[in-house]
């Protein structure tokens, strides 16, 4: 039987080409998005409505598949969205929304899935989050901090469930050719705000990364190969080569020393 497979956020960017690829691979598809009537353009899979900050809609996207198939063999938490902004500057409430989406959201999906996975003995949950979450980011604290809150929760996880035969992996993708650009918040500088000049500097050189990223199809390839590993990795990183020194240097070198690095590549 083919497995069954749910991919979130699948309208665009990484997400859609994990799904359409899986596709491809004979696998059952089903990709998800706030507003599936948004998109007239047909897909390889079929794409539900998912809020995943709405836990209501949550449940009624999972009873659906469920009722159909009763099982769900792979999970695949792409949704999710960036957040700019100095820290200072950074309303409380738009970082609270940025955790449902990145992390809470996400996390009530797998409380969710966990028992439709373990009464069918079999289960691979792979969560996408990010080189950012390894590591304290100007003006993107919200996001690395909800990415390193997902990943490090993933390795509690993973040694949890190992005993029902489900496997738990994460993959932290760097700059990848995306429209991650035009749907991330960007907190609005306070009138005579101190952090203007380093701010907008930083805003340039995210979305030039974006700009010069790799294509999404890596990461869909590296799900393909984690779903057919009988005994996948905690933890796969895939960027450029400064993104992925970035996180060894983390590691080794003093934290003054790492810290500098990070200004001076961010210009601050």
């Amino acid at each position: 039987m083919s497995k069954i497979v749910i991919v979130t956020g699948a309208s665009s960017g990484i997400g859609n080409s994990i799904a359409t690829l899986l596709c491809k691979y004979n696998f059952t598809v089903y990709g998800t998005c706030r507003n599936p009537k948004d998109y007239k353009n047909s897909f390889d899979f079929q794409l539900l409505r998912l809020d995943i900050s709405n836990e209501k809609s949550i449940h009624l996207f999972i009873n659906k598949i469920k009722n159909k198939h009763k099982k769900i063999d792979v999970l695949i938490n792409n949704a999710g969205q960036g957040i700019t902004g100095a820290v200072e500057e950074t309303s409380i409430n738009k970082l609270r929304e940025n955790f449902e989406t990145n992390f809470f959201g996400p996390l009530k999906l797998i409380q969710l899935i966990l028992p439709i996975m373990r009464k069918n003995n079999f289960g691979k949950i792979i969560n996408i989050t990010s080189i950012g979450g390894y590591m304290g980011l100007p003006y993107r604290g919200g996001y690395s901090s909800s990415k390193g809150a997902f990943s490090l929760i993933s390795e509690s996880l993973r040694m949890e469930v190992k005993k029902f035969n489900i496997e738990v992996s994460t993959i932290a993708p760097g700059d990848f050719k995306t429209d991650i650009a035009s749907r991330r918040y960007h907190t609005p500088l306070n009138k005579g705000s101190r952090y203007s000049k380093e701010y907008e500097k930083s805003l340039e050189l995210m979305n030039l990364d974006v700009y010069k990223g790799k294509d999404p199809i890596l990461v869909a390839y590296k799900v393909i190969n984690i779903i057919n590993n009988k005994n996948p990795k905690v933890h796969y990183v895939l960027g450029s080569f400064l993104e992925k020194i970035s996180i060894f240097l983390k590691c080794i070198l003093p934290q003054k020393i790492f810290e500098k690095l990070i200004m001076i590549h961010y210009k601050l």
